[in-house]
């Protein structure tokens, strides 16, 4: 996006209102994503607000071999993992890697109830976070790969592994509607 590039850039030079425009595009989807990891808004919102903040400090750092959501996706994830790691909690764990195949089911697609949110929340952090980032989100594996710190093989295997957590829940169990 060839406007988003030139907020960048005036970003870097100190325009607020550059930064305030990257902010508004930003924010709903980061929201979003983070929300996955916790039920109290009042943290997701912290999170929110130190990875904006670490992103207006760090915009010289961006270097834009990968999308501008992709990093700030990268530091929203970091906010939570050392907040995480404040508060004793497990960070993310290392997955072993197999070969899978999947397909992607779209945003617009994708429908939460509180069956699935339940289900979701259940999740471990890094298989949450790869379900979200890839079907919900529609990141790719290497994306992910550079979001989480893992492989792309690795973002694969976690993704082919929730799914078949859920459709095996979901036979089990059903989705209510």
């Amino acid at each position: 996006m060839q406007e988003e590039t030139l907020w960048i850039s005036k970003a870097r030079e100190g325009d607020q209102k550059a930064f305030r425009a990257l902010y508004d595009l930003h924010v709903t989807p980061l929201f979003r994503f983070l929300r996955q990891f916790t039920s109290e808004t009042a943290e997701v919102e912290e999170w929110v607000q130190r990875t904006f903040v670490k992103a207006f400090e760090h915009l010289g750092s961006f270097d834009g071999r990968a999308r501008f959501s992709t990093w700030l996706f990268t530091l929203g994830i970091n906010e939570m993992r050392m907040d995480r790691r404040r508060a004793q909690r497990a960070p993310f764990g290392p997955i072993a890697e197999e070969d899978v195949s999947s397909s992607s089911i779209g945003p617009e697609e994708f429908e939460w109830d509180e069956t699935m949110r339940v289900w979701m929340r259940d999740l471990d952090e890094t298989k949450r976070a790869v379900f979200v980032l890839y079907e919900v989100e529609g990141y790719s594996h290497a994306e992910i790969a550079e979001m989480l710190g893992v492989g792309e093989s690795t973002s694969r295997t976690i993704l082919s592994r929730t799914k078949r957590y859920l459709k095996d829940r979901w036979r089990n169990e059903g989705i209510k509607r």
